[in-house]
């Protein structure tokens, strides 16, 4: 089925409103036309009676006058309604039969007396309705001898319609030429500014927009240059945490971070932006959008990297074990070189004494932290951070009472996050050691690293969990994120993470309730 086109609906509409607008102005025209038509032929009427009653020979022969009985009132009547050019003249005896009438079917029928004055209205006769003016005649003493009555037929809604037509049709014309160019110059503006779109076709896109705005996974949402939104994707609420019902407010209302502001309006424009809402890791990639030079807005599309990011720190941890066990590889080349050069001078007693001491010394290592830490996983990581360490020449030690049960799954995850980015950053900003205290009980797991580095400023020490915040670049240049992510691992989990310092040491202390 063909749609109908914009100008077609525009002229339609515009013709419907030029006709609805002519029938409005024509009855008003008839309406004032009749009050117009009964104020002059009233006042015609009464100026004709007047001048009929107070003709002398009226006064004289009006008082013997009998219907139907020719006298010389004939050519008075007759000369006032052709003078006037009325419709009918007429004369009342005092009994108000008329007595004599410029028409024939009047005479004989009764009139009312105008006794008390002249009068002037609308009045019904055997012809229709009329305009009549009542005067009294009255004699050289002042006694009213009759009434002298003019009146002017009143023209029905047809014959008033047929005086009105030629003005109604011109103005017609004239408004549906008007009409009908002004809807093709407003259909040509209005399809100019849809880019060439039909009202349906800008329907359907709406109704399009909408359902893949509601389908996406993806977050997306539109700024215009003041930052008020515009449009947001039904996963954008819950991503961002935004109640539904915000376009039209701008983002400073949103109650958002100001690093997730600062993307969002554009003054960080990256690829891969990473920013944390809530205990969510998001990746937004934010485009200015621009139209003839100027700039229009903003489109942000974001998604979520929160479980990807624990499979990247799972991996990490895996990747830490990798590089620890090529470097014992390295060294257990090396180890074996001096048995087999041992075996061949024959030092059979040198190769068991030596032998017993590497023994011994793995022993040590693996022990104080199997002795300590149960959980397979976080004692993986931490016999990896240790031996990473120690090629580093930083000593990193478990304090004596340090324990740690058997967890597994995302508990054991979660921790690995937090303790494999503390001790990074306490080997980084450390002068040579590193120490590492676990406590646990029923409600919480509390973890603490300390270092012997320079410590935290006190005006930094409220910065430094805050994404993007490092002294060696940006959270995208693989700065600025660990300390941020500890912080969300840790509240996800109804915990927190704080740093302080007793002066030797600067210490790092997380917990998380065990039970969630």
């Amino acid at each position: 089925m063909r749609r109908t086109t914009l100008a077609t609906q525009l002229l339609r509409l515009q013709l419907l409103i030029v006709v609805v607008v002519l029938v409005a102005i024509g009855g008003l025209s008839l309406a004032q036309s009749s009050a117009a038509f009964q104020r002059d032929a009233g006042r015609r009427a009464q100026s004709a009676a007047e001048t009929l009653a107070a003709n002398p020979v009226v006064r004289q022969l009006l008082p013997s006058a009998q219907p139907r009985i020719r006298t010389g009132l004939q050519s008075a009547v007759e000369s006032v309604r052709a003078v006037s050019g009325l419709d009918y003249a007429q004369l009342t005896g005092v009994d108000g039969v008329v007595v004599l009438s410029t028409v024939p079917e009047q005479v004989g029928s009764e009139s009312p007396s105008s006794a008390r004055g002249s009068t002037v209205g609308l009045t019904d006769t055997s012809f229709g309705k009329a305009v009549e003016a009542h005067v009294p005649v009255l004699d050289d003493t002042g006694t009213l001898v009759g009434t002298a009555v003019v009146g002017d037929r009143y023209p029905s809604a047809f014959d008033r319609f047929l005086q009105a037509a030629p003005n109604l049709i011109v103005y017609l014309a004239v408004a549906s030429v008007l009409g009908g160019v002004g809807s093709v110059l407003l259909a040509r503006r209005v399809k100019r500014q849809t880019l060439g779109m039909e009202a349906s076709e800008i329907l359907d896109l709406v109704g399009q927009r909408e359902a893949m705005l509601r389908g996406l996974k993806e977050g997306v949402i539109a700024l215009d240059p003041h930052g008020r939104v515009l449009l947001m994707s039904e996963s954008a609420h819950d991503l961002l945490q935004i109640e539904r019902g915000s376009k039209g407010r701008t983002v400073d209302e949103l109650g958002l971070t100001d690093r997730l502001r600062d993307v969002l309006v554009g003054i960080e424009v990256t690829a891969d932006e990473i920013v944390l809402v809530g205990d969510r890791v998001l990746v937004l990639n934010t485009v200015p959008i621009v139209s003839k030079g100027r700039a229009v807005g903003t489109v942000t599309t974001f998604r979520d990297r929160t479980e990807l990011t624990d499979v990247e720190e799972e991996l990490g941890v895996t990747k830490t074990s990798s590089t620890a066990l090529r470097e014992h590889i390295h060294e257990f080349d090396n180890q074996l070189h001096t048995i087999s050069g041992l075996v061949q001078l024959q030092e059979y007693d040198e190769v068991v004494r030596y032998v017993d001491g590497l023994t011994a010394r793995r022993d040590d290592a693996t022990s104080a932290v199997t002795d300590s830490v149960s959980d397979v996983s976080v004692a993986a990581l931490l016999i990896a951070k240790i031996g990473a360490a120690a090629h580093r020449s930083v000593v990193v030690s478990i304090d004596d009472g340090s324990t740690l049960g058997p967890h597994g799954g995302a508990l054991s995850r979660d921790l690995c996050t937090v303790l494999g980015n503390l001790v990074d950053n306490a080997v980084t900003a450390c002068e040579g050691r590193v120490r590492i205290s676990l406590r646990e009980d029923d409600r919480q797991i509390e973890i603490r690293v300390l270092d012997d580095g320079k410590g935290v400023a006190q005006g930094d020490r409220g910065k430094i969990f805050e994404q993007g915040w490092s002294t060696k670049g940006s959270a995208n240049t693989g700065h600025g994120f660990g300390l941020a992510l500890v912080r969300l691992v840790c509240r996800r989990r109804g915990g927190d993470v704080s740093v302080s310092s007793d002066g030797e040491w600067t210490v790092f202390r997380a917990y998380v309730e065990e039970l969630q």
